[in-house]
């Protein structure tokens, strides 16, 4: 028995399409299944905690994008008797291209039924005000989390999504953050011990992932099975600068630019001068200033394509 949980809306609608199409597929080869519709705002994480709150052995399926995986993963209660696929579509999806995920949803449901390959996953975890959240690709602070948040409530994305230009959004909003964007001071603490301050700070990216922001590779080295964060801080250069440091990461080029600073760890905290925008996985956290960022003792167990 396979159980999806569908995010309907991912996409403008999108979801709903190739839910339909999977359906059929199902159904024609008499796959046995339950599906789950999410209907609001983290409803995917209520169905999650439900589904592996009873140590009963699953296959839970997720088709939507980067925002329902990321709602998924913290609604999980048990990860020993769980294992997750994932069907891609959203406008991002930046959690299929660092598994190199086909694009076509038929190929991977094909590869979920038929010739799963299982990965172990690492799962990042913020901490911020006695509360915290997990993520599957990315958390950042800063520039890149402001993009997260005005793209969630933008009303050209869903216009764009329809016409399959849903990566537009997220570069016209980049250019509206950076025109109005003010860095901070900032101080990381890597492994609690190793200490780098910058005067000028734009943003602080803790990866699990290579990509985030729908492509752009702020971590070409990231290994989300490493057990280890890979960090991209962009600083103290003039903020005409950052544009070109964000122009190589799509290639993942920025490595040795002037202004990037690149690590890895296992934990890292963040104090910001100012509170700053947060995002986890393109989801918004709100404004803050003190952030510590680390992996979870568990792993997750992921079907991929090879």
């Amino acid at each position: 028995m396979y159980t999806f949980i569908v995010n309907p809306h991912s996409r403008s609608g999108e979801g709903q399409k190739t839910w339909e199409e999977i359906h059929l597929l199902l159904e024609k080869n008499h796959i046995p299944f339950e599906v789950y519709f999410t209907r609001y705002q983290k409803h995917a994480t209520t169905i999650m905690k439900s589904l592996t709150s009873d140590s009963v052995t699953r296959t839970v399926i997720v088709l939507g994008g980067d925002g329902t995986i990321n709602e998924v993963i913290n609604g999980i209660e048990d990860f020993k008797h769980l294992t997750l696929g994932y069907i891609p579509t959203g406008s991002g999806n930046d959690f299929a291209r660092g598994y190199s995920l086909p694009s076509n949803p038929k190929e991977v449901l094909d590869y979920i039924l038929h010739s799963p390959h299982i990965h172990y996953m690492d799962i990042g975890e913020v901490s911020y005000k006695n509360k915290k959240r997990r993520f599957a690709v990315s958390c950042g602070i800063g520039y890149d989390a402001g993009i997260c948040h005005e793209a969630v409530v933008s009303k050209i994305k869903p216009v764009l999504n329809r016409v399959h230009l849903g990566k537009l959004t997220y570069a016209l909003i980049a250019v509206r953050q950076w025109l109005f964007l003010t860095p901070y001071e900032c101080t990381i603490t890597l492994n609690h011990s190793e200490t780098h301050h910058f005067s000028h700070c734009y943003f602080v990216s803790a990866m699990n992932h290579r990509y985030e922001g729908g492509g752009v590779q702020f971590a070409p080295h990231a290994d989300p099975e490493d057990r280890l964060l890979s960090i991209c801080a962009v600083a103290d250069v003039p903020k005409w600068r950052l544009l070109l440091v964000l122009a190589a990461a799509l290639f993942g080029k920025h490595t040795h630019l002037k202004g990037s600073h690149l690590y890895n760890c296992e934990t890292i905290s963040i104090q910001y001068g100012g509170a700053m925008p947060v995002h986890t996985d393109g989801e918004p956290v709100f404004l803050q200033k003190d952030i510590s960022v680390s992996c979870l003792s568990e792993r997750l167990r992921i079907i991929t394509a090879r």
